[in-house]
């Protein structure tokens, strides 16, 4: 079946038309014979945007399917424009085996989307068999603990970077020196549970300092491993600037380039995560590093947690936060406001994630390239609001914020999402398979 997307606007602002066939991108023109088409679709000039990828993902399965599941997870993502994951190693069991592997695999066969599965590092991990599976990446390899407690020292983080670069495999770094945190903060008044709990102190406790810190340090064991180094969700201009200094590529969050501590106060606990929420200057500057270009991409964390679980004390509560719906929509909106191109958003949501990561067919609106799609009205405004999105946990930190939602996404050339429901039953492929 072929399909044709009629009068499509480009991130670069050129008016396409777009002809789909077995799954990939057959020809973009001004203008291509409507009649030859099973499908036609009248864009009418909307904004037509490769399909997102959002590299950092929590999914949850196996072991924590009461948050969220691969099912549940991918129709968020393609709800939110997202058509390609990558889900990381920190769940029960930890992705840091063969086996492991294998048993995280067979649970995204349900999944919505394509995707990527991330090995991890423990003490107990066996690389030996993990390096046999088709990885995305090795990490997110964590210096701190996290959710998951899979915080490694430095004597076995040199040995997986040498071990990744032998197989030339990005290693991906949650970067926080547990060592520069203010253990001080925890005798400080954090408040009630949920929403009546201070974040702020949780920001305090893990300080900003450590991810620059830990960012040197990353880098510095990948240029002499010779590896390729990928920060996760920095937090800090800092970390950017650490990143960029010692030429690795780094990723920022929704959360992080649009929230503060000046936001904790009010999100409680389900402002809780790591690394935390920062002062609204160091928010501003990294921001800024978006819109310079300084910043590679932006995933989200996509960290789920049931409110149950949320309405904990700040220090009982878990850390993370639900993103992978809103990450497109609320850059769109951003840039809706000027605030940054629409080709930019294009980059950091696609272009960049699959140049980084080796994806060849993703990530472009080119002919040969896979047809994972996302068409949206930027003048299409809508209030964004947790009981409305898809993901298993059904709240966001984001409540009440401007973002603008997909009309259709696409994935392999079929709609997936159109606008008010997840459609189609056909599931996504592991991109490494």
């Amino acid at each position: 079946m072929s399909t044709l997307l009629h009068d499509a606007r480009l991130a670069d602002g050129r008016v396409r038309d777009v002809r789909i066939a077995s799954g990939r991108i057959a020809r973009v023109a001004e203008s291509v014979d409507a009649e030859s088409h099973d499908r036609i679709i009248d864009a009418d000039e909307r904004l037509l945007l490769p399909g997102a990828i959002d590299a950092h993902v929590h999914f949850r399965e196996p072991g924590h399917g009461e948050k969220e599941t691969w099912t549940t997870g991918s129709q968020s993502a393609v709800a939110g424009g997202v058509t390609t994951v990558v889900d990381q190693p920190n769940t029960t069991p930890p992705t840091v085996t063969g086996e492991a592997f294998d048993e995280k695999a067979s649970l995204a066969a349900a999944s919505s989307v394509d995707y990527g599965i991330n090995g991890g590092v423990t003490p107990d991990w066996d690389p030996a068999s993990l390096f046999d599976r088709p990885m995305f990446a090795l990490g997110e390899v964590f210096l701190a603990d996290s959710t998951g407690d899979m915080g490694i020292d430095a004597s076995l983080f040199a040995d997986a970077v040498a071990r990744a670069a032998e197989d030339d495999v990005v290693v991906t770094v949650h970067a926080e020196d547990a060592e520069l945190f203010d253990e001080s903060a925890r005798e400080r008044d954090a408040g009630g549970t949920g929403r009546d709990a201070d974040a702020d102190v949780w920001s305090q406790y893990r300080a900003a300092e450590a991810e620059a810190a830990a960012v040197e340090r990353a880098v510095d064991v990948g240029a002499d491993a010779g590896a390729d180094i990928h920060v996760a969700h920095t937090s800090t201009p800092e970390g950017v600037d650490a990143a960029v200094a010692g030429d690795a590529t780094c990723e920022a969050t929704p959360h992080h380039l649009l929230l503060s501590r000046a936001d904790a106060t009010e999100l409680g606990t389900y402002g809780r995560m790591n690394p935390p929420l920062r002062s609204e200057e160091r928010r501003s500057g990294l921001w800024q590093r978006l819109v310079d270009g300084d910043i590679d991409i932006v995933a989200t964390d996509h960290a789920p947690h049931t409110r149950e679980q949320k309405e904990a004390g700040l220090w009982d509560a878990p850390s993370g936060v639900p993103g992978v719906e809103t990450m497109l929509p609320l850059l769109l909106a951003r840039a809706g406001e000027g605030e940054l191109s629409y080709e930019r958003v294009r980059d950091v949501t696609a272009a960049n994630v699959a140049s980084i990561f080796g994806l060849p067919r993703k990530g472009r609106i080119q002919e040969g390239y896979d047809a994972d799609l996302v068409l949206v009205d930027p003048d299409e405004i809508r209030e964004i609001h947790g009981d409305n999105l898809h993901s298993k946990c059904g709240w966001t930190p984001f409540e009440g914020r401007d973002g603008v939602f997909p009309d259709l996404t696409l994935r392999g050339g079929e709609v997936v999402y159109d606008g008010e429901a997840v459609v189609g039953d056909s599931n996504g492929g592991n991109v490494r398979a």
